[in-house]
């Protein structure tokens, strides 16, 4: 049986082939650029050029994107774009014609001349997948599953705010099901107000096998837990240090959520990190503390005080900016490696996910990661 598993970040895409053949730490994988970066490198050698564009295809990951095109404009260049691909730059689409862009039709954008560079707006290629691991001879037509991960602020009315409609979101999945597989959704069941999630799913097309969409930040903790020194803990608190954003979990017995809390990355530092785990450890984090200060938000279902110095460490860490440990801190972090790698943590979240949402393949999954030495995973606990 093989799951393809694709975390897909601002930095890098980070690729895991699972085959329940194969031991899960021999499994083929590739971290290749994102794809708002791969938009951002076409974007600026079209400004280079002094080409007009045209973004075309779905929403997609901003970030690099959005600002390629932002300055694409400011460079005095026409900039073309569908509906679509426009709600990349914001949901709003009065203030994407506000940046200078002019929003056309798909039949406008059809009869635009040649000298238009079209430039593609989609997280999810498949294709360009298969094509890099058919190099490999590594053939994906007999898949079981997709899953697929992107971080989605979710599509919130004009005049509220994303940081809150976010938050609300996660409240309410939380409190439908207290797992962290509870943000990830078969394709033809995502909410309608995940709106990346759901360009993910337009993206793919018509598949022949099940695809799951998930948002990233949860895959990344969930991946981190298999982590043989922390499977083994009943209680724990694992902070994905993501290059946007920061998010921690509060996790109790059987993985149950206990507490959470997202921030900006670029807007905290260690110092300010570990003052919030410790109001998240001890039950006094309040959504506003995060909230003002700029950050996403909070939410507490504990409490009950997470003592921290029982064990070998205090907090486990992962993320591309994991690296914020590096300086003095006041707890002590212990750095996630599941399955021998920290760069997919995401992709074995994602599989673990899966396995929930997917019955069908839970005994094969659950097979390798026992045959690695992790006794049951956390679905069975």
């Amino acid at each position: 049986m093989k799951i393809l598993t694709i975390d897909i970040g601002t930095g890098t895409q980070d690729i895991f082939l699972y085959n329940s053949q194969l031991h899960i730490e021999n499994g083929f994988k590739l971290v290749v650029p994102s794809p708002t970066m791969i938009v951002h490198q076409q974007v600026k050698a079209a400004t280079k050029a002094k080409r007009s564009i045209l973004i075309d295809g779905v929403m997609m990951g901003g970030g690099p994107s959005a600002w390629a095109v932002e300055a694409h404009v400011r460079a005095g260049l026409k900039t073309y774009a569908t509906p679509a691909a426009a709600k990349t730059i914001n949901d709003e689409l009065d203030k994407v014609r506000k940046l200078g862009i002019e929003i056309i039709s798909e039949d406008e954008a059809a009869a635009l001349p040649d000298s238009v560079q079209r430039i593609e707006f989609r997280d999810f290629d498949l294709p360009a997948i298969q094509k890099a691991l058919s190099t490999f001879g590594i053939d994906l037509s007999d898949l079981a599953a997709i899953a697929v991960a992107v971080f989605d602020h979710g599509d919130a009315p004009a005049g509220v705010s994303d940081r809150k409609f976010r938050f609300d979101y996660l409240n309410e999945r939380i409190r439908v099901k207290d797992s962290l597989s509870s943000f990830a959704f078969p394709a033809d069941n995502i909410p309608a107000i995940m709106t990346r999630l759901q360009a993910v799913a337009q993206s793919a097309g018509e598949l022949e096998r099940p695809l799951i969409v998930m948002d990233t930040a949860p895959a990344a903790v969930l991946g981190a837990s298999f982590d043989p020194m922390v499977s083994q803990l009943e209680q724990k608190i694992i902070v994905n240090i993501g290059n946007f954003h920061t998010l921690a979990f509060r996790l109790g017995s059987g993985m149950g959520i206990e507490g959470t809390f997202e921030h900006h990355t670029g807007e905290i530092d260690l110092s300010k990190l570990e003052m919030f785990l410790r109001a998240l450890a001890d039950g006094s984090l309040k959504n506003e503390d995060v909230f003002d200060d700029m950050g996403h938000g909070a939410l507490m279902y504990s409490q009950e005080k997470f003592e921290f110095g029982k064990g070998d460490f205090d907090v486990v860490v992962t993320g591309p900016r994991r690296s914020m440990y590096a300086n003095h801190s006041t707890l002590r972090p212990y750095f996630s490696a599941p399955f021998g790698d920290m760069m997919i943590a995401g992709c074995f979240g994602l599989l673990a996910a899966t396995a929930e949402v997917l019955p069908n393949v839970a005994e094969a999954v659950s097979g390798s990661m026992k045959e690695a030495g992790l006794g049951r995973p956390p679905w069975e606990i």
